[in-house]
């Protein structure tokens, strides 16, 4: 398993600056963390102790305000004073791996604020809702001095739940036309959903939809004993945001007093862990089979059938192991 790489002393000078205030810095670590430079464990490893913000994630189907509601919320909290990160997760450009949205166009208010820093990240493929580096991006931000970190994911469906792995406090943003896909979101999303949000609730259905969800939530008990409030908006109106903006507040106070933030956090960092290693070790062995001439003609067989994968694993699996226990085994001391 390769270790991580040591700061070089440009990006050590740049972490320097960004710890610093320096905007530009900050927009230049993303970047390499986003392009998943070698760099990147020995950047975490440093701003780790710094970690601190309250970190919000807002997830809904396409169309649902979600980008209103963040552009809202980031008003409110800048009336507080607090310093505000925003993630954006958009659609991958099919020629450009770029996000093609860019929600930097759909925040011009807060374009020129110093206290808010706002990146559009494209998801690159990954099927959760989030960019795979989007954790990463956020401890940058938290470090930075950001104090509330808003994450918004790309659309919603049963696969889309990486969001819970990544915040405090997870938001579901639904409107009145989605009546029938609750019924296919339920699954996940009942579960996840620290608070739900009808928006655009001056249209037809409103009531209804709000009736069904707190209906479903009765079967969804927290562990924490919050009761997941619906919160009906329209964001573009500011109209009920205010009282979403502190049933946010009212729930990060409710996990911090009961101490399930913390078991949140152990829960995600256990998560984080796991995932590192599983990509660490399959990228080691996947080196190790291209390397070894037996190991990579068991992946021959495989690809032309000649060898079931279980077999192969499993022939692999021996080989390997036999490898390293035969490493570890201490020379014989010549004699004489």
């Amino acid at each position: 398993m390769a270790g991580k790489q040591p700061l070089k002393p440009a990006t050590a000078a740049l972490l320097d600056e960004m710890l610093g205030g320096s905007v530009r810095a900050l927009a230049r670590l993303i970047t390499m963390v986003e392009q998943e430079s070698p760099e990147t464990p020995a950047i975490l490893h440093k701003i780790y102790p710094l970690l601190k913000a309250h970190r919000v994630g807002i997830t809904g189907p396409p169309g649902a305000g979600k980008s209103t509601i963040v552009d809202k919320l980031t008003s409110l909290a800048r009336q507080d004073n607090l310093q505000v990160g925003v993630i954006c997760s958009d659609p991958s450009s099919p020629f450009s791996g770029g996000a093609i949205l860019g929600d930097r166009i759909r925040m011009q208010q807060h374009f020129a604020d110093e206290g808010v820093f706002i990146r559009s990240m494209a998801t690159r493929g990954s099927l959760g809702g989030l960019p795979s580096s989007a954790g990463n991006v956020a401890r940058l931000l938290d470090a930075f001095g950001k104090e509330l970190l808003l994450i918004e994911t790309v659309g919603v469906g049963q696969i889309e739940l990486d969001i819970m792995e990544n915040v405090d406090t997870v938001i579901v943003v639904l409107v009145p036309e989605a009546g029938d896909a609750i019924q296919a979101m339920k699954a996940g999303l009942m579960e996840i959903a620290d608070i739900f949000v009808i928006n655009k609730s001056d249209r037809p259905g409103a009531d209804m939809v709000q009736v069904e969800i707190e209906n479903m939530l009765t079967l969804f008990a927290k562990e924490s004993g919050w009761q997941v409030p619906v919160v009906a908006t329209e964001a573009v109106n500011n109209i009920g945001v205010k009282a979403l903006y502190d049933q946010v507040w009212l729930h990060r106070t409710r996990l911090t007093n009961n101490g399930q933030m913390e078991e949140r956090r152990r829960k995600q960092r256990r998560k984080e862990f796991m995932r590192i290693v599983e990509k660490s070790i399959g990228d080691d062995l996947l080196r190790m089979v291209n390397a070894d001439e037996d190991l990579a003609g068991y992946m021959a067989g495989i690809e032309e059938g000649k060898i079931e994968p279980y077999d192969a694993a499993s022939r692999i699996a021996d080989k390997i192991s036999w490898q390293v226990s035969h490493e570890r085994k201490p020379r014989a001391k010549p004699k004489g």
